[in-house]
């Protein structure tokens, strides 16, 4: 396994990441937790949930899954996102995130969280707000590091300068759809990244399957499949996708490798990546994706791939999460 520093911080996280949405929904508890020590088996240390995934059976099973390891993982979860219908039960207020902190930390089974991320930008909650409450629980020892998610460039880049003046904890981490049917944080969010030394953690990097070459057309259904279980997939499995999924496919069938293993490979060479976050509803998932670790893309297939996903740095994005 690789090791990538989270950014500037002094995180050392794995270049593959186990993002665990399915878990204690489509994927069950018992499958949940084997999944995550094939994971912790080789070599991933970088667990990625939420507190609304499977309304925190995710947290639970991660938290069941890793006792007695819990210092070798960098544990990784977010809040913001709605938990209830009341007035409170979602955003960034300090209330909403205080109360969602302490239950994570009960689900996970742990006195700390290595990443503490927001799940998007709240514009109903004063910002300064936000950053004070995620300052407050580092200096209380429940939380190590910060990050954002689904921010847009310019609200990244504010919410770093009102750290700088307020002298707050700073974001560490921003994840993001990044795949090579969604490059459109290449055109401002990536290049901040760079510019103020925080890692970008990609999240769908395989499109929910598409990137994976077993979706020939909407009218084929693979058994199993994403498609099977919901006919509106289909919506996604647009003419130009489909069309970058085969050239895909091509490329990694050159190369001796698989359209899956490929896609990861490439995110892994763009700047300011720290660790790509793969999900998985089989174990045998998890050891496919690792795969990527041992392509080596050459000059020419890198140019291939660079040349079929240009049109999606301006394109539409594959997959954006913004409150309600």
């Amino acid at each position: 396994m690789q090791y990538r520093t989270l950014g500037n911080s002094g995180l050392r996280v794995s270049v593959l990441g186990l993002g665990t949405y399915t878990f204690g929904g489509r994927t069950d508890r018992e499958t949940s937790i084997r999944i995550i020590h094939t994971a912790l088996d080789n070599g991933v240390n970088f667990l990625d949930t939420a507190n609304i995934y499977a309304s925190g059976l995710s947290e639970e099973i991660i938290g069941e899954a890793i006792a007695g390891v819990r210092h070798e993982v960098i544990l990784a979860t977010k809040a913001g996102g709605r938990k209830g219908k009341g007035a409170m039960e979602a955003g960034l207020s300090r209330l909403h995130l205080q109360r969602e902190l302490d239950e994570s930390l009960h689900r996970l089974r742990t006195d700390y969280i290595d990443l503490y991320q927001v799940h998007t930008f709240d514009p109903s909650t004063p910002l300064e707000e936000t950053l004070l409450t995620l300052d407050g629980f580092v200096r209380s020892g429940k939380v190590r590091y910060i990050g954002a998610s689904n921010y847009r460039a310019w609200e990244l880049m504010k919410a770093l300068c009102l750290c700088e003046r307020l002298k707050l904890v700073r974001y560490v981490s921003v994840q993001s759809s990044y795949s090579l049917i969604d490059r459109t944080v290449e055109q401002a969010l990536a290049p901040l990244c760079v510019d103020q030394g925080i890692g970008l953690i990609p999240y769908y990097p395989l499109a929910q399957g598409i990137l994976t070459g077993k979706y020939i057309s909407v009218d084929t259904v693979p058994p199993g499949s994403r498609l099977e279980r919901d006919p509106l997939f289909a919506n996604r499995l647009t003419p130009d996708r489909l069309e970058l999924s085969r050239e895909l496919t091509k490329i990694a069938g050159d190369i001796g490798t698989t359209p899956g293993a490929l896609a990861i490979a490439w995110l892994l060479q763009r700047p300011a990546v720290s660790t790509v976050i793969a999900g998985a509803s089989q174990p045998e998932q998890v050891v496919m994706n690792l795969r990527a670790l041992d392509v080596t893309v050459d000059s020419t297939s890198l140019s291939k791939l660079d040349q079929i996903s240009a049109p999606f740095i301006y394109g539409r994005p594959y997959a954006t999460f913004r409150l309600k």
